[in-house]
């Protein structure tokens, strides 16, 4: 015994019953009863009517008994190494209280320093062979050549 099912509330038709409504384009519409046929050619949106499998479907009603809900997988965080430094260094670091992590800013910074100083007194002065005094009135090369500019 084949069921049908009606096209407009999604309800189970048993051979024999309910109605058939071919449409100018030959399609074809199958109803339970006339209160569903009458809805159909009004043209009301059966996912409007609360009563209608397609309604209740995407309005999850009645799944909750069929089905027991999915679990969701949570994520598990894992801690890497980064380039520079490993896990063991990126621990230490973390644990190490602000402190500690100033001192240790303040002793770089004092090196920097003073490794610039080092290499500021080792630079020997560099005399040049000639000194950058001008000796005559500015000339252009336009000048030089009789053009205008050699004023």
């Amino acid at each position: 015994m084949k069921l049908e099912i009606d096209s407009f509330s999604g309800y189970r038709i048993y051979p024999s019953k309910g109605k058939l409504f071919v449409r100018g384009d030959s399609k074809v519409f199958r109803f339970t009863s006339s209160k569903t046929s009458s809805l159909f050619l009004q043209r009301k949106n059966p996912r409007k009517l609360a009563w209608t499998v397609v309604y209740r479907r995407m309005h999850k009603k009645g799944i909750t008994e069929e089905v027991a809900k999915k679990r969701s997988r949570k994520t598990v965080k894992h801690q890497r190494g980064v380039v520079g430094a490993d896990l063991a260094a990126i621990t230490a670091r973390r644990k190490e209280s602000a402190a500690i992590r100033s001192q240790a800013r303040l002793a770089a910074i004092n090196k920097a320093k003073s490794d610039k100083k080092d290499k500021e007194t080792k630079k020997p002065k560099s005399t040049s062979a000639r000194p950058n005094i001008p000796t005559g009135p500015k000339v252009s090369k336009q000048g030089m050549k009789g053009g205008k500019g050699g004023r």
